[in-house]
């Protein structure tokens, strides 16, 4: 065998693949939380306005939510190793940028770089478990990755604000980037020896489609711009581009189901056909919405509203985190026996918990914020880890393997609208009510309305349990 050739993907081969998948993920997916409690300390160091400061956080995710259906169209059609190293390496030198600026300008510029990044590696990871594990089996890396999801959601602001107390109040955010340059050259070196080199199947020349991207691309800008910039775009204009992001991403629907007459499209909307694909990716943008708003408004809550450091307010979302990592891996491996129902429970303890934090702060408060929300917010990662892996694990169990990456980027760019789309509605919520002693009562209301915002979600897993077992009967009384 000469040195070019693929290696057999054994058992162990495989795993090892999706352990260094799983950490690109982790630390592509953590820098999306990580940024908020390094704030106060980048805006000491760099002078930055507000615009400046909003484009650092929201940037990274326009970038990351732009590439990703493209980006696991690639990996599809001519293999993930380049795209998945490519993406890593790219990953890696933007974070020494971004700790390296020296201007706000600067760390804007590195920041798009590296949202750009983080959306080409991730299609890969979710492609690559298509592709190494087949069927039921699934559902096991499934959970991890869901684990990884919601742990680096989580766990963000409490390691950035370690990074942030070690580092020191004016450099420290630094090290937020800098974190990352290690990390990424270990998983360059070791996603090109173990990351699958070649496409599922006969590797064909297939044209490019560029009215394609240039459609889903024009669509996702005008659908996520509105929703990144409200703070700093003044006025009702901005939302008109809404509108105009809706009817171009129906122009590439369109353009799609023409395109896929004469050859394979950059996404095939006929997945939308199979209910499992249509329903999860709806939970999952719906989910997404109330889910990553908690910690945005959370952190806010306890830093500008208690006075908490950054480092408390990371350790005040521990449990969430831990209940997400633990459930994620226990629901992975069950999903398959439950099917939606599972991910339906998960939904009502993530309402249940966040309602349960909204009334602890209501019964109690001037008690530390910390202590009386453990708790339910332990309630409520539990119910998060039951709902994301699983969802994910459905959601792609039917998507043909040539068409896992381009199929996990659409999902996942539905996240990414999800997120800001979520964080627009509960933080203008969050917002409104701000001034003096009103913090409590803001966040309160704005965490009722995450749950809310939830509920819909649920609603949507309860419709897809019935549609299911009203087919199972009719199938019953044929038979």
């Amino acid at each position: 065998m000469s040195s070019t050739s693929p290696q057999p993907y054994d058992q162990r081969r495989r795993w090892q693949a999706l352990g260094v998948g799983l950490v690109a993920a982790f630390m592509t997916l953590l820098d999306i939380s990580i940024v908020n409690v390094a704030i106060p300390s980048l805006d000491r160091s760099l002078n930055a306005t507000p615009a400046d400061l909003q484009w650092v956080l929201s940037g990274y995710a326009l970038t990351f939510g732009l590439v990703l259906v493209p980006a696991g169209r690639f990996g599809d059609v001519h293999g993930r190793r380049n795209a998945f190293v490519f993406g890593i390496a790219l990953f890696t030198v933007t974070s020494a940028l971004a700790g390296l600026a020296q201007s706000p300008t600067w760390l804007v510029a590195a920041r798009l770089l590296q949202g750009a990044a983080a959306g080409l590696v991730n299609p890969q990871v979710i492609g690559m478990i298509q592709q190494l594990f087949q069927g039921s089996e699934r559902a096991r890396p499934f959970g991890l990755l869901g684990a990884t999801i919601g742990i680096s959601t989580a766990v963000g602001p409490l390691l950035g604000g370690l990074l942030i107390a070690a580092g020191g109040a004016e450099h420290g955010w630094r090290w937020v980037f800098f974190v990352n340059v290690p990390v990424g050259i270990v998983a360059v070196v070791l996603g090109w020896r173990l990351v699958p080199h070649r496409p599922v199947g006969k590797a064909v020349r297939r044209r490019s489609d560029p009215v394609g991207v240039l459609l889903l691309g024009v669509g996702v800008t005008l659908v996520l711009l509105p929703l990144v910039q409200r703070e700093q775009w003044h006025g009702p204009a901005k939302w008109l581009l809404l509108p105009v992001g809706l009817v171009t991403l129906a122009g590439f629907v369109l353009w799609e189901r023409r395109y896929a007459r004469d050859g394979p499209p950059l996404f095939d909307v006929r997945l939308f056909r199979r209910q499992s694909y249509a329903l999860g990716s709806l939970i999952a943008l719906v989910y997404f919405g109330g889910f990553t708003a908690i910690f945005f408004i959370f952190t806010l809550y306890l830093q500008n509203g208690r006075g908490y450091s950054a480092l408390v307010a990371g350790l005040a979302i521990t449990p969430f985190a831990l209940g997400s990592a633990v459930a994620s891996a226990v629901g992975g491996r069950i999903v398959n026996r439950f099917g939606r129902p599972l991910v339906a429970v998960g939904l009502l303890a993530v309402v249940v918990g966040l309602a349960l934090v909204a009334l602890a702060i209501e019964l109690a408060p001037h008690a530390p914020v910390p202590w009386v929300t453990a708790a339910p917010l332990l309630l409520a990662g539990i119910g998060s880890g039951l709902v994301i892996a699983p969802n994910q694990t459905l959601t792609l169990s039917q998507v043909p393997v040539p068409q896992a990456g381009s199929g996990a980027g659409m999902l996942q760019t539905g996240q990414r609208i999800g997120s800001a789309a979520g964080i627009a509605v509960v933080g203008a919520v969050f917002f409104s009510m701000v001034s003096g002693d009103s913090w409590s009562r803001a966040f309160e209301l704005s965490l009722l309305v995450s749950a809310g915002i939830i509920t819909l979600a649920l609603l949507v897993a309860v419709v897809d349990i019935r549609r299911h077992r009203a087919g199972g009967d009719a199938a019953a009384d044929r038979s």
